[in-house]
């Protein structure tokens, strides 16, 4: 049974265009449907403003859906009540982009790492949950005197580490993580996902991992999803995706990426619409070099081949 399963699920926000302007309603997810098993790492890529955190916080319900429905463990979550979300809260927890955003800067690490105690196990001594702060800070490569160290006192490293610990502090099975490495320098953002896979082995967990960096996605997914504009345009094991992808789109990711340049044809023309003006029909058709006038007019289904991977084209 998959730990978490969404169908077709949409979202709109009502926004603006500009300050003159008129709000509407804004569609930025359409009828998403995908499955995450229990201790697998799922990669979720694309451009900027395509969905992908979106989808990461509705995921745990931090943000409700518009239309859809949500399963953790087979249980329906998409309407259920604070009060009654709340016990499974401690199951789905979320590592943000940036560790300082992350933390209150006038908490000290063992203010900090108290907090989610407190909330989710308030029957809990102060020896235990002292003894429980140092075992998870231990875990995640801390040590204890930094227990008196306030945000601004610690490295860029260090605070992720210190929400990685915070996370774990009330024993999730699911961990969201939006992109949690990309404000960190290169060599840390490799101890960071080390980390991440030794603590996922250890503890079982099942990771959502939003990133644009596909290097990282192919070293630590086991499968991995593409999104354009509030769609899923490919979703396939890592082997079958970094071997033969088969959506324009991802194809012109990968052409992108230097280390990853494969087929300079599949470079995109122009750049992404809008979301207050999407195109019709396929979304990515006004700068697939593939479009047919088909493309224009009927937005592609999401078809699994042969292979066992999902593609919305047309012509893939």
């Amino acid at each position: 049974m998959p730990l978490v399963r969404l169908e077709n699920i949409q979202k709109s926000f009502e926004m603006k265009k500009s300050f003159f302007s008129k709000s509407k309603q804004v569609e930025v997810l359409s009828a998403i449907t995908l499955q995450i098993q229990p201790g697998e790492t799922l990669g979720l890529v694309g451009e900027s403003g395509c969905g992908k955190s979106t989808l990461g916080k509705l995921m745990i319900r931090l943000i409700e859906p518009t239309s859809g429905r949500i399963f953790f463990k087979g249980q329906d979550v998409s309407h259920l009540s604070s009060r009654l979300l709340r016990p499974l809260r401690k199951q789905m927890q979320m590592i943000f982009q940036a560790p300082g955003a992350s933390l209150n800067p006038h908490m000290n690490v063992e203010a900090l790492m108290c907090e989610p105690l407190n909330i989710h196990q308030p029957e809990a001594s102060i020896e235990e949950k002292k003894e429980k702060i140092s075992h998870l800070l231990s875990l995640c490569g801390l040590r204890s005197e930094i227990l008196s160290r306030y945000p601004h006192q610690c490295s860029g490293g260090q605070k992720q580490r210190i929400c990685i610990a915070r996370a774990l502090a009330v024993h999730p099975e699911f961990l969201v993580c939006d992109e949690p490495v990309s404000a960190l320098d290169v060599s840390i953002q490799a101890q960071i996902i080390n980390l991440m896979r030794s603590l996922q082995d250890t503890l079982g967990l099942t990771y959502l991992f939003i990133s644009h960096n596909l290097r990282l996605v192919q070293y630590f997914s086991t499968r991995v999803v593409v999104m354009y504009l509030g769609r899923i345009v490919e979703q396939a094991s890592v082997q079958q995706l970094y071997q033969n992808p088969r959506h324009p789109y991802t194809r012109a990711l990968f052409a992108a990426m230097p280390s990853l340049s494969q087929r300079k044809k599949y470079l995109p023309l122009g750049e992404p619409a809008s979301i207050f003006d999407l195109p019709s029909g396929c979304h990515f058709h006004p700068r697939c070099p593939m479009a047919q006038s088909r493309c224009q007019v009927e937005a592609p289904l999401l078809r699994k081949d042969s292979s066992g991977s999902e593609v919305a084209c047309h012509y893939a």
